[in-house]
């Protein structure tokens, strides 16, 4: 049963991502999908037999939900504008200050706002910031850590 339930939802994420590229600007669609099957297999891990059952189909329901919701946010454009001011924020701007980023094609919007830089006991330079992100009107906020990597790129640690 635990084996059927797992194949189910790896057959649902394989065919997310073969199917892809016909899916291209279609970010909800793949993200229900994707989110389903990744939930599934989530789901299956849960109980034996009738409660495993149960286990599948919340965890499908829970991840098709929440991967409808990421998938009808930021898209690569948003992401990459993302990424490049948070990049430029955390090498160039002074703690406290805000650095905001704007897609224009899809009116998505956000904000970095770093802290002091510290260096790790490995020597890597990081950098505590909060992130705002706003999209379709909607304002989420988040806290994270960022380090610089030895290309001089910033990577969010969590």
């Amino acid at each position: 049963m635990k084996q059927l339930a797992i194949s189910v939802s790896a057959l649902i994420v394989s065919m997310a991502l073969v199917f892809a590229p016909a899916l291209a600007g279609q970010k909800q669609t793949i993200g229900t999908i994707v989110g389903a099957g990744a939930g599934g297999l989530l789901g299956s891990q849960v109980g034996s037999g009738k409660g495993q059952l149960v286990g599948v189909a919340v965890g499908t329901l829970l991840g098709a939900g929440l991967g409808n919701t990421v998938g009808k946010s930021l898209d690569a454009a948003d992401q990459a504008a993302m990424s490049q001011t948070m990049n430029q924020g955390m090498e160039n701007t002074p703690s406290g200050q805000t650095v905001a980023w704007k897609n224009p094609d899809s009116g998505h919007a956000g904000t970095y706002t770093p802290k002091p830089a510290y260096q790790t006991s490995s020597g890597q330079y990081c950098r505590e910031f909060q992130q705002t992100i706003i999209v379709g009107g909607k304002e989420e906020k988040a806290f994270g850590t960022a380090c610089r990597q030895p290309d001089g790129s910033w990577q969010t640690q969590n």
